[in-house]
């Protein structure tokens, strides 16, 4: 482990995370990939199964699945530190603007296609900032190029498929995850 902790980088989808753990010369630390909601919920109540219950009984339902996100949160990072003890930070992608409220989100199309994963970063960044983790929030169209600057002019691309002989899985999500902890890491205000 090194001494000065590791970076979570974080890939979200709806209920589900990959979560890649690097230190800051971005050496793999750890990686998993997390259920973010209980098994009895659907994973993008805004999106789907809200959509066809009245207001007060969709709000209920995101309500239940924001809870489980909540506690599914608090659980994957307390899986990461078990296995590195000193987190430094944690990146996650960045949120959109939505409207403020739940019925809002249910009505807008454009809010209800993103809400759920709103909702997960949201939790996965309160559980990180409960243990006093600093958040970067990453824009997940540039972090590769960033990395690769990060990287000192080496290719991310070719820095990964480096770590990945480490055995599978490994995809697109691990591979995002893994960029965004590398530049969040080399940010200087954290070291």
């Amino acid at each position: 482990m090194p001494k000065d902790g590791g970076i979570i980088g974080i890939s979200d989808h709806g209920g589900w995370a990959v979560l890649v753990t690097v230190s800051r010369a971005g050496a793999l630390l750890d990686r998993r990939r997390v259920e973010l909601v209980d098994d009895s919920l659907p994973a993008l109540p805004h999106h789907h199964e809200g959509q066809g219950l009245p207001v007060d009984e969709a709000v209920a339902l995101v309500e239940r699945v924001r809870a489980s996100a909540e506690r599914h949160a608090m659980l994957a990072l307390d899986a990461v530190t078990l296995a590195v003890p000193r987190i430094a930070g944690v990146a996650l992608r960045s949120l959109p603007q939505l409207p403020p409220t739940i019925p809002e989100r249910l009505k807008d199309y454009r809010a209800r296609n993103v809400a759920d994963w709103v909702m997960y970063r949201q939790a996965l960044a309160s559980a990180a900032e409960a243990r006093g983790y600093p958040v970067h929030w990453y824009d997940a169209k540039k972090v590769l190029d960033e990395a690769s600057e990060v990287l000192r002019g080496r290719n991310f691309d070719a820095y990964f498929l480096n770590v990945r002989r480490a055995g599978p899985p490994w995809n697109k999500d691990h591979k995002l995850a893994m960029a965004a902890a590398i530049v969040t890491g080399s940010i200087t205000s954290w070291k």
